[in-house]
């Protein structure tokens, strides 16, 4: 019978509301805002892309590359480009690409502030 008891116990542990996942959400700060504003996006692959924005920029780092992109009015969602790439999205996902369409990092979805 006390078997019986920790194998229920063990059942019914699981089907609490620990089951549910935890999300924080990082959000864009204004494109006119001026005060710099860093966040680290994770995306597939493992890729981490970090962005600074501020002043209708954002300052685009992927491993050893960084591009400086203007803030481009773009709804719904954010638009951020050169005349070589953009970082665009939509919510909390976005996607780092050439302007000719290759990607260079996707799903991209906001992990922490940098400073």
């Amino acid at each position: 019978m006390k078997r019986l008891s920790i194998v229920a116990l063990a059942l019914l542990s699981g089907c609490g509301p620990q089951g549910q996942a935890v999300t924080t959400t990082i959000p864009r700060p204004a494109p006119e805002e001026a005060t710099p504003t860093g966040i680290a996006y994770l995306c597939d692959g493992s890729k981490e892309v970090s962005v600074v924005y501020a002043k209708n920029r954002a300052s685009v780092t992927l491993g050893d590359r960084t591009w400086r992109l203007e803030y481009q009015g773009s709804a719904p969602g954010f638009r951020y480009a050169s005349t070589t790439t953009e970082w665009t999205g939509r919510d909390d996902l976005a996607t780092l690409r050439e302007t000719a369409g290759n990607p260079l990092a996707f799903n991209c979805r906001p992990m922490r502030r940098t400073t």
